[in-house]
């Protein structure tokens, strides 16, 4: 295991950890993603959410099973105001886009950020002080893992047949972040002595 804190210091990070693109981010595998959906890590984490950060027509062409689809600053910030935390429980997050190059990263360090002001007061405590970033994005974790992915296809934001789309949600991303709030709320939580389920 990675010796690295978790971001608020409280304790060490629970899954193992690599020296991704984004140094100011703590990366992990396709590997080890496979691995928590999987359950090899249902001893450390209590809520599991996997954020998927491309646009809505990437995500219903295939995307990581119990994911849900945040591509928005205004759904972060909703998803942070609406998810109940506690301290007595680790939910875990890990994030990600295409490539988790860009849209992956960004919403991943705007949810610090939301977090760090709301808990400015209490500084370095944090909602969500064990947050990840699934390295080479759902493109490597498709390649290696498509049985993992539903529906099992790979749908990139360039595809030819999804031009307009591209336009539109580019632009729907704009507006949104400037005020608009589309409603998006879904988590991966533990029940009682069992694997990860999909709750809503």
């Amino acid at each position: 295991m990675n010796s690295d804190l978790v971001a608020d210091g409280s304790r060490d990070n629970g899954l193992p950890t690599v020296a991704g693109k984004h140094k100011d981010l703590m990366a992990i595998l396709p590997e080890t993603m496979s691995a928590v959906l999987n359950g090899d890590y249902d001893h450390h984490i209590d809520h599991l959410t996997v954020i998927d950060c491309r646009y809505p027509y990437e995500f219903e062409g295939g995307h990581i099973r119990g994911a849900i689809n945040l591509y928005t600053k205004d759904s972060i910030r909703n998803f942070l105001n609406e998810t109940m935390t506690s301290s007595e429980k680790n939910h875990v997050i890990v994030f990600h886009c295409e490539f988790s190059s860009e849209r992956g990263p960004k919403m991943y360090r705007h949810l610090r950020s939301l977090d760090r002001e709301s808990n400015k007061d209490s500084y370095p405590q944090l909602n969500f002080p064990e947050v990840y970033l699934l390295e080479g994005g759902y493109k490597e974790f498709y390649h290696q893992f498509q049985d993992q992915c539903f529906p099992q296809i790979y749908v990139p934001m360039l595809h030819q047949e999804h031009v307009d789309d591209l336009r539109h949600f580019r632009v729907k991303s704009k507006s949104w972040a400037a005020g608009d709030k589309p409603r998006h709320r879904s988590r991966l939580s533990k029940s009682a002595g069992s694997s990860l389920r999909l709750t809503f």
